[in-house]
């Protein structure tokens, strides 16, 4: 399946938006810039008002434009603002008789600033243009008017806007420059960002497919951050090492469990085929054989049915049968089967319960296959002349702990927390198949109760099973 990828995603969304954010910040500063110093220029030239030339050539007197040409050379004589603006003066018929340049201008000039002045009657209006000479000036012109309302002339006041716009575009390259870098570095660091990112995404992709192909000893061991991609790089390698040891449990287990089935289906044929070797002749050898072959179909029926109980518990399939039952009358049932079989292995059974029912909601076939099950685990682990203490007790009536406790050769320490898990064993030397304390688990968890198992090695194993117990108003209720 064709895929985008992250750095391709972050170049198509993180990265237009942020051109579009420094283009539209370039624009708003050199806008703003241009605004400051146009408004600026605009300013000096608000400086000169109609009214002040009005109130400066009254003080001349008279109409004529000798008086006129005096004024205006007195005025720009004594212009203050030489250096950062250019004086023109106007006669009333609209030709430029003087200038703070000293030089006569004799062509006629396009002035729109005037014209404007003329008409709009606020005797003052600004113009920004180029001149003939191609110069780009913002001019401001003040129309003088006699008493009468005659015009007597006129001021223009003009000031070069080359060096301004000369500057506003240095100021322009100076901030797409700054707008260049800081996208340049922007995409660098976002680079190597991404590339910490997709890389060991890259190969944490690449380990997931040789986990998933069946290389379970794949690691990833060489991202240094602790951060959300370390943590997902631990998870996955303690996923591969689960993975493993469930697979080599797996292995164990099905090693185990063809063991397990081997050993009474080779008693079962061998003699099946004794007996019809001998036929009738040796009634004690037949009964014999018979006696090995109910046993032995018996305990594979017994595996087959733990088997299949792990199955069901696997697949959430594992269902009870509840009513109401008394917990102690189905331990006394179990341990009163087990007493022959201590007594045969030579193994002393010491039974000590609360002369009191139990009454308890369960599954009565499951919890003796808890009981059964735990018993025959005691017995197994226990040699010749050791001792099983089955014990009982009632936390206020309200729970029943079962204790079974072993001399047995216990269970090592680093062991321990793994017995309840599926597939383990502890000791591969003792005949099972490691589903059984797992299935027992299951059933007591569906029973609402808890199962504990303390141990020792070489001293010995406690299991304690704690199942609640029906009150007396749950009973009636019931």
């Amino acid at each position: 399946m064709k895929y985008m990828g992250i750095t391709r995603r972050w170049f198509l969304t993180v990265a237009l938006i942020v051109i579009l954010i420094l283009v539209t910040v370039c624009f708003a500063m050199i806008i703003s810039l241009h605004n400051y110093y146009y408004n600026t220029a605009s300013l000096a030239l608000d400086a000169y008002s109609a009214d002040q030339i009005a109130s400066t050539f009254a003080l001349y007197g008279g109409g004529s434009t000798n008086a006129f040409r005096a004024a205006s050379r007195e005025f720009i004589e004594s212009f203050p603002d030489k250096d950062e603006m250019a004086v023109w003066a106007i006669d009333q018929n609209g030709r430029v008789i003087l200038s703070t340049t000293g030089f006569q201008i004799l062509d006629e000039v396009d002035m729109p600033d005037y014209q404007a002045a003329l008409t709009n009657g606020l005797d003052a209006a600004k113009w920004t243009g180029k001149l003939p000479s191609g110069e780009k000036i913002m001019a401001s012109t003040c129309v003088y008017r006699h008493a009468g309302g005659k015009v007597g002339g006129a001021i223009r006041f003009m000031i070069s806007m080359e060096a301004i716009d000369a500057q506003l575009v240095r100021l322009s390259l100076v901030i797409a420059g700054a707008a260049l870098l800081m996208f340049f570095l922007l995409v660098l660091s976002s680079s190597f960002f991404i590339r910490s990112i997709v890389n060991p995404v890259k190969d944490i992709g690449e380990t997931a497919k040789r986990i998933a192909g069946g290389e379970l000893d794949a690691r990833i061991d060489h991202y240094p951050y602790n951060d959300e991609i370390g943590e997902l790089c631990a998870i996955i390698n303690d996923m591969a090492t689960k993975l493993a040891a469930g697979d080599r449990m797996k292995n164990d287990f099905i090693s185990t469990v063809s063991h397990e089935l081997r050993t009474p289906l080779t008693a079962i044929k061998g003699w099946g085929e004794t007996l019809l070797q001998i036929g009738a002749t040796d009634p004690a050898m037949t009964e014999r054989g018979m006696g090995v072959i109910i046993s032995e179909s018996a305990r594979l029926n017994e595996m087959v049915e733990e088997l299949l109980d792990f199955s069901r518990m696997s697949s959430g399939r594992l269902q009870l049968k509840f009513e109401t039952i008394d917990l102690l009358a189905e331990l006394d049932e179990i341990v009163f089967s087990f007493k022959e079989r201590a007594i045969r292995e030579g193994i002393e059974l010491v039974y000590n319960v609360p002369q009191a029912p139990a009454p308890a909601n369960g599954d009565a076939s499951r919890i003796r296959q808890v009981f059964i099950n735990i018993l025959d685990n005691s017995l197994k682990y226990t040699t010749h002349g050791g001792k099983i203490i089955v014990t009982a007790d009632m936390t206020e009536k309200s729970a029943l702990t079962v204790t079974i406790a072993d001399t047995g050769a216990g269970i090592p320490a680093e062991d321990l927390p793994h017995v309840k898990e599926k597939f383990y064993k502890a000791n591969s030397t003792v005949r099972g198949s490691g589903i059984g304390l797992a299935v027992v688990d299951e059933i007591v968890k569906l029973h609402e109760g808890t199962l504990t198992i303390d141990s020792v090695l070489g001293e010995g194993t406690t299991v304690r099973v704690t199942l609640p117990l029906v009150t007396a108003k749950e009973g009636e209720t019931a």
